[in-house]
């Protein structure tokens, strides 16, 4: 008898890391706070280069220091442990710190290009440093045995195929990070779409071929907001559902999610409006939508897998289409002004990119579980 092969989704997947993933998600983030505010570019007629060779900075602060290598040890971190758990784990921490080292020197090469930026070599000593000092923490994690417990503990917790699953759940608080409109709202996006395309066609004949609304965008009645909210903590609740095998780790999972979010949400109401203010988004319209959530999470607890991926895509269609018939509270605009003019002005565009994308990136996750049912998981039932 011919034996039939195995299929590389049930051999390789379980054991695939969401470390590779989340570390391009830290490019990103690193690209946007070293090139930010990518406007005015120009040749200095200097060689780019030349910052390796110049003086060490003379003025700099303890914020600066800590910022270039906290920003790069994530990445050090993710890059070596992505390599530790491939088999690669001879030269994992010289790769990760070689990768890091190449690419603090690209941000720095092209901050000679930026008028409102300028390249230090103290900065690419501080990243390398950084991303050496995550990378090290990697390999300890590895050889006391640490990541094979969390690669046990994924193995009792998830199905396979869970990476991008984990990977939406990990950036799911850090994206209510950037103050929302409505608390847990994330994905309000149509009325600024519509801005951002009338400033573009300005000057040109297409502007005339905009569609006008007849009627004005809506504030949302407490009932939809309400909803808006429930809906906003119940998808990552409904999306773990997507890949957690058991009734009372899906229990625990969603309350910690739910805990999570309450707790991002206190902290990005303290960062724009001050510590005091941290629960003035706590209502009691938003109290009564956690707590419908929590309802619905517990009384969802055996939804089968598919199931769950179904009223995901439910929940975000119904969550979107309320959020995008409501316009921007013009008070709630002018808070943002502090993030503004604050430090996290090189990170809060980007965390308000992932606000504004977060729920369009799960779209085509739950909708590739719908219509593709692997091997792996025909294997699981």
């Amino acid at each position: 008898m011919t034996q039939r092969p195995s299929s590389p989704s049930t051999t390789s997947d379980s054991h695939r890391t969401a470390a590779w993933p989340l570390a391009l998600v830290v490019i990103c983030l690193i690209s946007y706070a070293s090139l930010y505010p990518f406007a005015g570019w120009r040749n200095q007629g200097i060689s780019p280069l030349q910052f390796l060779t110049a003086p060490l900075p003379k003025y700099w602060t303890g914020f600066d220091v800590g910022i270039n290598l906290l920003g790069y040890a994530p990445f050090g971190f993710l890059l070596a442990l992505s390599a530790l758990r491939s088999q690669r784990r001879s030269w994992a921490v010289s790769v990760a710190v070689a990768a890091a080292g190449l690419l603090s020197l690209a941000m720095e090469t092209l901050q000679s290009y930026l008028p409102s930026r300028v390249p230090s070599n103290l900065d690419l000593a501080l990243n390398t440093l950084g991303a050496w000092l995550g990378a090290c923490s990697a390999w300890a994690l590895e050889k006391t045995g640490v990541i094979d417990h969390w690669s046990r503990f994924r193995t009792r917790w998830f199905g396979q195929q869970a990476r991008g699953a984990l990977v939406l759940l990990l950036l799911w608080p850090l994206a209510l990070m950037f103050p929302a409109s409505v608390p847990m709202g994330l994905g309000q996006v149509f009325e600024r779409s519509e801005s951002a395309l009338a400033e573009a066609l300005v000057g040109t004949p297409f502007l005339e071929w905009m569609p006008v609304r007849e009627i004005e965008l809506q504030p949302l009645v407490p009932m939809a907001e309400l909803a808006c909210v429930a809906l906003g903590a119940l998808i990552p609740c409904l999306l773990g559902y997507c890949v957690i095998r058991t009734l009372w780790h899906r229990a625990a999972f969603s309350a910690v999610m739910i805990a999570a979010g309450i707790a991002t949400s206190a902290l990005s109401a303290a960062l724009s409006y001050g510590p005091a203010h941290a629960w003035a988004w706590l209502d009691v319209s938003v109290q009564a939508g956690l707590g419908l959530t929590a309802l619905l999470a517990g009384a969802l607890l055996a939804l089968p897998r598919r199931g769950a991926a179904a009223l995901t895509l439910l929940a975000l269609a119904v969550q979107l289409s309320l959020l995008n018939q409501a316009p921007i509270d013009p008070y709630f605009a002018q808070t943002l002004q502090t993030w503004e003019q604050g430090r996290f002005i090189r990170f809060h565009g980007l965390v308000q990119w992932l606000g504004w994308l977060w729920p369009f990136a799960v779209l085509p996750y739950v909708l590739a579980r719908l219509s593709v049912r692997s091997y792996a998981e025909a294997a699981e039932k």
